[in-house]
Protein backbone atom coordinates (compact mmCIF):
# COMPACT_ATOMS: atom_id res chain seq x y z
CA UNK A 1 0.00 0.00 0.00
CA UNK A 2 1.42 3.39 -0.99
CA UNK A 3 1.79 5.93 1.75
CA UNK A 4 1.96 9.68 1.36
CA UNK A 5 4.65 11.63 3.14
CA UNK A 6 5.89 8.50 4.91
CA UNK A 7 2.47 7.97 6.48
CA UNK A 8 2.66 5.03 8.90
CA UNK A 9 0.61 1.94 8.17
CA UNK A 10 -2.74 1.34 9.85
CA UNK A 11 -1.15 -1.33 12.03
CA UNK A 12 1.62 1.07 13.08
CA UNK A 13 -1.06 3.54 14.16
CA UNK A 14 -3.15 1.09 16.20
CA UNK A 15 -0.42 -0.95 17.90
CA UNK A 16 -0.18 1.45 20.84
CA UNK A 17 -3.76 0.51 21.83
CA UNK A 18 -4.86 -2.81 23.34
CA UNK A 19 -8.32 -2.72 21.75
CA UNK A 20 -9.86 -1.14 18.68
CA UNK A 21 -13.25 -1.13 16.98
CA UNK A 22 -13.94 -0.82 13.26
CA UNK A 23 -17.24 0.89 12.52
CA UNK A 24 -18.86 1.68 9.19
CA UNK A 25 -20.79 4.68 7.90
CA UNK A 26 -23.02 2.18 6.08
CA UNK A 27 -23.14 -1.38 4.82
CA UNK A 28 -20.61 -2.27 2.12
CA UNK A 29 -18.17 0.58 2.78
CA UNK A 30 -15.17 -1.72 3.17
CA UNK A 31 -15.21 -2.47 6.88
CA UNK A 32 -14.42 -6.17 6.44
CA UNK A 33 -11.76 -5.31 3.85
CA UNK A 34 -10.20 -2.97 6.41
CA UNK A 35 -10.24 -5.76 8.97
CA UNK A 36 -8.59 -8.21 6.56
CA UNK A 37 -5.97 -5.60 5.70
CA UNK A 38 -5.06 -5.27 9.39
CA UNK A 39 -5.05 -9.06 9.81
CA UNK A 40 -2.56 -9.36 6.93
CA UNK A 41 -0.36 -6.57 8.30
CA UNK A 42 -0.37 -8.10 11.78
CA UNK A 43 0.71 -11.54 10.63
CA UNK A 44 3.74 -12.62 12.65
CA UNK A 45 3.97 -9.23 14.38
CA UNK A 46 1.30 -9.13 17.07
CA UNK A 47 -1.11 -11.59 18.73
CA UNK A 48 -4.70 -10.67 17.93
CA UNK A 49 -8.08 -11.22 19.54
CA UNK A 50 -11.13 -10.88 17.32
CA UNK A 51 -14.87 -10.60 17.79
CA UNK A 52 -17.84 -8.96 16.14
CA UNK A 53 -20.94 -7.01 17.03
CA UNK A 54 -23.80 -9.23 16.03
CA UNK A 55 -23.19 -11.26 12.89
CA UNK A 56 -20.67 -10.55 10.18
CA UNK A 57 -18.77 -12.61 7.66
CA UNK A 58 -21.78 -13.93 5.74
CA UNK A 59 -20.92 -15.23 2.27
CA UNK A 60 -23.69 -13.22 0.63
CA UNK A 61 -24.66 -9.76 1.85
CA UNK A 62 -28.28 -9.93 3.00
CA UNK A 63 -29.06 -6.42 1.71
CA UNK A 64 -27.53 -6.36 -1.80
CA UNK A 65 -27.22 -10.06 -2.60
CA UNK A 66 -23.55 -9.50 -3.48
CA UNK A 67 -20.68 -11.65 -2.26
CA UNK A 68 -18.98 -10.25 0.84
CA UNK A 69 -15.29 -10.49 1.67
CA UNK A 70 -14.51 -13.35 4.03
CA UNK A 71 -12.51 -12.89 7.22
CA UNK A 72 -9.22 -14.77 7.03
CA UNK A 73 -7.24 -15.31 10.23
CA UNK A 74 -3.89 -16.88 10.98
CA UNK A 75 -3.06 -19.65 13.41
CA UNK A 76 -2.79 -18.34 16.97
CA UNK A 77 -5.54 -15.73 16.62
CA UNK A 78 -8.07 -15.87 19.46
CA UNK A 79 -11.69 -15.38 18.47
CA UNK A 80 -15.01 -15.00 20.25
CA UNK A 81 -17.92 -16.12 18.10
CA UNK A 82 -21.26 -17.88 18.34
CA UNK A 83 -21.41 -21.69 18.26
CA UNK A 84 -23.18 -21.93 14.89
CA UNK A 85 -20.66 -19.55 13.31
CA UNK A 86 -17.79 -21.57 14.75
CA UNK A 87 -19.21 -24.64 13.02
CA UNK A 88 -19.33 -22.64 9.77
CA UNK A 89 -15.61 -21.70 10.09
CA UNK A 90 -12.91 -23.80 8.46
CA UNK A 91 -10.19 -23.41 11.11
CA UNK A 92 -8.90 -26.08 13.46
CA UNK A 93 -9.45 -24.67 16.94
CA UNK A 94 -8.90 -25.11 20.64
CA UNK A 95 -11.88 -24.18 22.82
CA UNK A 96 -10.70 -21.87 25.60
CA UNK A 97 -13.98 -20.89 27.24
CA UNK A 98 -17.76 -21.02 26.89
CA UNK A 99 -19.09 -17.64 28.01
CA UNK A 100 -22.74 -18.32 28.83
CA UNK A 101 -23.68 -15.35 26.60
CA UNK A 102 -26.41 -16.54 24.24
CA UNK A 103 -27.24 -15.10 20.81
CA UNK A 104 -29.57 -16.16 17.97
CA UNK A 105 -26.57 -18.03 16.53
CA UNK A 106 -25.86 -19.84 19.80
CA UNK A 107 -23.60 -19.35 22.80
CA UNK A 108 -20.50 -17.16 22.39
CA UNK A 109 -17.42 -19.38 22.53
CA UNK A 110 -13.81 -18.22 22.87
CA UNK A 111 -11.24 -20.31 21.02
CA UNK A 112 -7.71 -20.21 19.64
CA UNK A 113 -7.12 -20.90 15.93
CA UNK A 114 -4.72 -23.82 15.47
CA UNK A 115 -4.65 -23.31 11.69
CA UNK A 116 -5.05 -20.47 9.20
CA UNK A 117 -8.52 -20.19 7.70
CA UNK A 118 -11.79 -18.36 7.17
CA UNK A 119 -14.03 -17.56 10.12
CA UNK A 120 -17.67 -16.62 10.50
CA UNK A 121 -17.97 -14.08 13.30
CA UNK A 122 -20.98 -13.37 15.46
CA UNK A 123 -20.43 -11.70 18.81
CA UNK A 124 -22.71 -10.15 21.41
CA UNK A 125 -24.85 -7.08 20.77
CA UNK A 126 -24.94 -6.02 24.42
CA UNK A 127 -22.30 -3.52 25.56
CA UNK A 128 -21.66 -5.15 28.95
CA UNK A 129 -21.14 -8.56 27.30
CA UNK A 130 -18.74 -7.04 24.78
CA UNK A 131 -16.71 -5.40 27.54
CA UNK A 132 -16.34 -8.74 29.31
CA UNK A 133 -15.43 -10.60 26.11
CA UNK A 134 -12.74 -8.03 25.28
CA UNK A 135 -11.29 -8.56 28.76
CA UNK A 136 -11.33 -12.34 28.26
CA UNK A 137 -9.59 -12.08 24.89
CA UNK A 138 -6.82 -10.05 26.55
CA UNK A 139 -6.61 -12.52 29.43
CA UNK A 140 -6.00 -15.34 26.96
CA UNK A 141 -3.02 -13.48 25.50
CA UNK A 142 -4.31 -11.07 22.85
CA UNK A 143 -2.11 -7.96 22.66
CA UNK A 144 -4.62 -6.22 20.41
CA UNK A 145 -8.37 -6.94 20.45
CA UNK A 146 -10.31 -5.95 17.33
CA UNK A 147 -14.09 -5.53 17.50
CA UNK A 148 -15.67 -5.72 14.05
CA UNK A 149 -18.55 -3.28 14.11
CA UNK A 150 -21.96 -3.35 12.44
CA UNK A 151 -24.37 -1.03 10.68
CA UNK A 152 -25.75 1.70 12.95
CA UNK A 153 -24.01 0.29 16.01
CA UNK A 154 -21.45 3.00 16.55
CA UNK A 155 -21.99 2.85 20.33
CA UNK A 156 -19.52 -0.04 20.25
CA UNK A 157 -16.85 2.56 19.46
CA UNK A 158 -17.41 3.80 23.00
CA UNK A 159 -14.14 4.32 24.90
CA UNK A 160 -15.66 2.19 27.66
CA UNK A 161 -15.36 -0.80 25.29
CA UNK A 162 -12.35 -0.12 23.05
CA UNK A 163 -9.43 2.31 23.33
CA UNK A 164 -9.63 3.50 19.74
CA UNK A 165 -11.71 3.37 16.56
CA UNK A 166 -11.32 3.14 12.81
CA UNK A 167 -14.17 4.60 10.72
CA UNK A 168 -14.87 3.06 7.30
CA UNK A 169 -16.68 5.08 4.64
CA UNK A 170 -17.45 4.59 1.00
CA UNK A 171 -19.49 5.07 -2.14
CA UNK A 172 -22.24 2.75 -0.85
CA UNK A 173 -23.37 5.60 1.41
CA UNK A 174 -24.56 7.79 -1.49
CA UNK A 175 -24.15 8.29 -5.24
CA UNK A 176 -22.94 11.81 -4.43
CA UNK A 177 -19.23 11.88 -3.59
CA UNK A 178 -19.64 15.31 -1.97
CA UNK A 179 -22.41 14.00 0.29
CA UNK A 180 -20.29 11.01 1.38
CA UNK A 181 -17.36 13.31 2.19
CA UNK A 182 -19.60 15.75 4.11
CA UNK A 183 -21.39 12.98 6.06
CA UNK A 184 -18.08 11.33 6.94
CA UNK A 185 -16.61 14.64 8.07
CA UNK A 186 -19.64 15.32 10.25
CA UNK A 187 -19.48 11.86 11.85
CA UNK A 188 -15.78 12.36 12.63
CA UNK A 189 -16.63 15.75 14.21
CA UNK A 190 -19.34 14.21 16.40
CA UNK A 191 -17.12 11.34 17.51
CA UNK A 192 -14.25 13.76 18.19
CA UNK A 193 -16.15 16.48 20.06
CA UNK A 194 -14.10 18.39 22.62
CA UNK A 195 -13.52 16.53 25.86
CA UNK A 196 -14.04 18.14 29.28
CA UNK A 197 -10.62 18.61 30.88
CA UNK A 198 -11.54 19.72 34.43
CA UNK A 199 -10.96 16.69 36.66
CA UNK A 200 -13.29 17.95 39.39
CA UNK A 201 -16.09 18.41 36.87
CA UNK A 202 -15.42 14.95 35.40
CA UNK A 203 -15.63 13.44 38.87
CA UNK A 204 -19.02 15.11 39.48
CA UNK A 205 -20.26 14.17 35.99
CA UNK A 206 -19.42 10.51 36.52
CA UNK A 207 -21.32 10.64 39.80
CA UNK A 208 -24.37 11.89 37.85
CA UNK A 209 -23.98 9.04 35.34
CA UNK A 210 -23.80 6.55 38.20
CA UNK A 211 -26.95 7.87 39.86
CA UNK A 212 -29.33 8.47 36.96
CA UNK A 213 -30.02 9.71 33.43
CA UNK A 214 -29.79 13.51 33.69
CA UNK A 215 -28.35 15.83 36.31
CA UNK A 216 -27.00 19.34 36.71
CA UNK A 217 -23.82 20.69 38.24
CA UNK A 218 -24.18 24.13 39.83
CA UNK A 219 -21.48 26.77 40.00
CA UNK A 220 -20.87 25.82 43.65
CA UNK A 221 -20.16 22.23 42.44
CA UNK A 222 -23.32 20.80 43.98
CA UNK A 223 -25.27 18.18 42.04
CA UNK A 224 -28.99 17.85 41.47
CA UNK A 225 -30.46 14.78 39.79
CA UNK A 226 -33.53 15.02 37.57
CA UNK A 227 -36.38 12.52 37.69
CA UNK A 228 -36.52 11.45 34.04
CA UNK A 229 -36.64 8.02 32.42
CA UNK A 230 -34.52 8.93 29.37
CA UNK A 231 -32.60 11.97 28.21
CA UNK A 232 -34.42 12.00 24.86
CA UNK A 233 -37.67 13.26 26.36
CA UNK A 234 -36.17 15.40 29.10
CA UNK A 235 -36.17 18.80 27.39
CA UNK A 236 -39.10 20.18 29.45
CA UNK A 237 -37.45 19.24 32.74
CA UNK A 238 -34.08 20.63 31.63
CA UNK A 239 -35.65 23.92 30.49
CA UNK A 240 -37.48 24.32 33.82
CA UNK A 241 -34.31 23.90 35.88
CA UNK A 242 -31.89 26.01 33.82
CA UNK A 243 -30.78 29.27 35.43
CA UNK A 244 -27.64 31.40 35.83
CA UNK A 245 -26.35 29.23 38.69
CA UNK A 246 -25.97 26.13 36.53
CA UNK A 247 -22.64 25.33 34.87
CA UNK A 248 -23.27 21.87 33.41
CA UNK A 249 -26.10 19.63 32.27
CA UNK A 250 -24.92 16.00 32.35
CA UNK A 251 -26.72 13.57 30.05
CA UNK A 252 -26.54 9.78 30.07
CA UNK A 253 -27.63 8.26 26.78
CA UNK A 254 -28.41 9.75 23.39
CA UNK A 255 -28.53 13.45 22.55
CA UNK A 256 -30.82 14.09 19.59
CA UNK A 257 -31.79 17.02 17.36
CA UNK A 258 -35.20 17.14 19.03
CA UNK A 259 -33.74 17.49 22.52
CA UNK A 260 -31.56 20.47 21.59
CA UNK A 261 -34.20 22.05 19.31
CA UNK A 262 -36.80 21.90 22.10
CA UNK A 263 -34.37 23.51 24.54
CA UNK A 264 -33.32 26.23 22.08
CA UNK A 265 -36.93 27.18 21.27
CA UNK A 266 -38.01 27.23 24.92
CA UNK A 267 -35.31 29.24 26.71
CA UNK A 268 -32.13 31.29 26.36
CA UNK A 269 -30.76 30.01 29.67
CA UNK A 270 -28.85 27.21 27.90
CA UNK A 271 -26.38 29.75 26.52
CA UNK A 272 -23.04 29.45 28.30
CA UNK A 273 -24.07 26.18 29.97
CA UNK A 274 -21.97 23.14 29.01
CA UNK A 275 -23.91 20.03 28.03
CA UNK A 276 -21.80 17.01 28.98
CA UNK A 277 -22.41 13.74 27.12
CA UNK A 278 -20.87 10.33 27.89
CA UNK A 279 -18.91 10.23 24.63
CA UNK A 280 -19.20 11.07 20.93
CA UNK A 281 -21.00 7.82 20.11
CA UNK A 282 -24.07 9.06 22.01
CA UNK A 283 -24.49 12.22 19.92
CA UNK A 284 -27.01 11.98 17.06
CA UNK A 285 -27.14 15.53 15.69
CA UNK A 286 -27.37 16.86 12.16
CA UNK A 287 -24.80 19.40 10.98
CA UNK A 288 -27.50 22.07 11.05
CA UNK A 289 -28.55 21.49 14.67
CA UNK A 290 -24.99 21.25 15.98
CA UNK A 291 -24.00 24.46 14.16
CA UNK A 292 -27.11 26.32 15.36
CA UNK A 293 -26.63 25.19 18.98
CA UNK A 294 -23.00 26.31 19.06
CA UNK A 295 -23.65 29.52 17.08
CA UNK A 296 -26.30 30.59 19.59
CA UNK A 297 -24.02 30.06 22.58
CA UNK A 298 -24.57 26.43 23.51
CA UNK A 299 -21.58 24.32 24.53
CA UNK A 300 -21.38 20.55 24.14
CA UNK A 301 -18.49 18.42 25.40
CA UNK A 302 -17.81 14.78 26.19
CA UNK A 303 -16.86 13.01 29.41
CA UNK A 304 -14.92 10.20 27.71
CA UNK A 305 -12.82 10.75 24.59
CA UNK A 306 -13.21 8.62 21.45
CA UNK A 307 -9.86 8.13 19.71
CA UNK A 308 -10.45 7.94 15.95
CA UNK A 309 -7.16 6.65 14.58
CA UNK A 310 -7.97 6.90 10.88
CA UNK A 311 -10.63 6.64 8.20
CA UNK A 312 -10.64 4.01 5.45
CA UNK A 313 -12.29 4.76 2.11
CA UNK A 314 -13.95 2.49 -0.43
CA UNK A 315 -14.64 4.17 -3.80
CA UNK A 316 -16.65 1.17 -5.06
CA UNK A 317 -20.33 0.49 -4.40
CA UNK A 318 -22.11 -2.86 -4.82
CA UNK A 319 -25.03 -0.90 -6.27
CA UNK A 320 -23.27 -0.59 -9.63
CA UNK A 321 -21.37 2.71 -9.46
CA UNK A 322 -18.01 3.91 -8.17
CA UNK A 323 -16.12 7.14 -7.50
CA UNK A 324 -12.80 8.22 -8.95
CA UNK A 325 -10.62 6.77 -6.18
CA UNK A 326 -8.05 9.60 -6.29
CA UNK A 327 -10.67 12.38 -6.15
CA UNK A 328 -12.51 10.60 -3.34
CA UNK A 329 -9.34 10.04 -1.32
CA UNK A 330 -8.13 13.62 -1.86
CA UNK A 331 -11.57 14.99 -0.94
CA UNK A 332 -11.60 13.07 2.33
CA UNK A 333 -8.00 14.00 3.16
CA UNK A 334 -8.68 17.68 2.50
CA UNK A 335 -11.76 17.64 4.71
CA UNK A 336 -10.48 15.53 7.62
CA UNK A 337 -7.64 16.20 10.04
CA UNK A 338 -6.88 12.50 10.54
CA UNK A 339 -5.19 10.00 8.18
CA UNK A 340 -7.29 8.45 5.41
CA UNK A 341 -6.39 5.14 3.73
CA UNK A 342 -7.81 3.51 0.62
CA UNK A 343 -7.47 -0.17 1.52
CA UNK A 344 -9.47 -1.18 -1.56
CA UNK A 345 -7.50 0.73 -4.20
CA UNK A 346 -4.22 0.69 -2.29
CA UNK A 347 -3.40 4.33 -1.64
Amino acid sequence: MKKIDSMPSILDMIQKYDSISIIGMNKNVGKTTTLNHILREARGRISLGLTSIGRDGEKIDTVTGTEKPKIYIKSGTIIATAKQCLLNSDITREILKTTGFNTPMGEIIICRALSDGYVDLSGPSVNSYMMEICSELKRFGSKLVIVDGALNRKTFASPLITNATILSTGAALSKSMLKVIEETSHTVKLLSLENEEDNEVLKLANEVLRRGRVGIIRRDNSIRMMDVITALGASKEIVEILDKNISYVVIKGAVSDKLLEDIMTSTNQYKGVTFLVEDGTKIFLTRETLYKFKKQGGIIKTINKVNIVCVTSNPKSPYGYEFDKHKFLDGLRNKLNIPVFDVIGGA
